[in-house]
C-alpha cells in the first residue's frame, strides 16, 4: 500500500479532485465539492514541487478542513441574517399585512377579532364597528395591532 502511494503525483491528485467534483454534480450537496478543491489545489502545489505521500495526504487534510471551515462559517452567517427576515412557523408574524372584515366591533384599546379559523386579541388606536375593513399591522406578543384600511386603496 506504501509503494501505490508514493507513486501519487499532481495528475493523481487532479484526476482525484476532478472525480469528485464530478460525484459532487450528481448532488451530494456540497459535501465532496471542498474536498474535490482541495485536492485539485494538492494537485496544483505537487506541479511546482514534489512532496512526500504523507505531506501530500496532510495537505490535502488541511485544506479539506480549512475550505469546509470556511463554507460552514459563510453559511452559518447567511442562516442567522436570513432567519431574522424568516415568518416560517412564526404565525402571529405570517399576519402582518392581512386584511379582513370585523365581525364584531372593536373598542379603543383591547378587543378580539376572527381572523381565518382562529379568533385573535387585537388593539387599536381608534374604536372599529363591526364590518370595518381593518389591517393587521404589527404583533405585540400574542396580540394583533389593527387599523382600518380604506376599501379599494392601496396604502393604509
Amino acid at each position: 500500500m506504501i509503494e501505490l502511494l508514493e507513486q501519487m503525483n499532481g495528475w493523481h491528485w487532479l484526476a482525484f479532485g476532478l472525480a469528485l467534483l464530478a460525484f459532487e454534480l450528481l448532488g451530494t450537496a456540497g459535501y465532496l465539492l471542498w474536498l474535490g478543491i482541495s485536492a485539485v489545489l494538492v494537485g496544483l502545489i505537487m506541479s511546482f514541487m514534489p512532496l512526500g505521500w504523507s505531506v501530500q495526504w496532510l495537505t490535502f487534510v488541511v485544506f479539506s478542513l480549512f475550505t469546509t471551515w470556511l463554507w460552514w462559517r459563510y453559511q452559518h452567517r447567511q442562516d442567522r441574517a436570513d432567519d431574522k427576515h424568516r415568518t416560517l412557523n412564526r404565525r402571529t408574524e405570517q399576519l402582518v399585512g392581512q386584511i379582513c372584515i370585523l365581525d364584531q366591533p372593536v373598542p379603543v384599546g383591547p378587543g378580539r377579532m376572527k381572523l381565518g379559523d382562529t379568533t385573535w386579541a387585537v388593539r387599536s388606536d381608534v374604536e372599529l364597528d363591526a364590518g370595518t375593513l381593518v389591517e393587521v399591522i404589527a404583533v405585540d406578543g400574542i396580540t394583533l395591532v389593527i387599523r382600518p384600511k380604506q376599501k379599494g386603496s392601496s396604502q393604509p
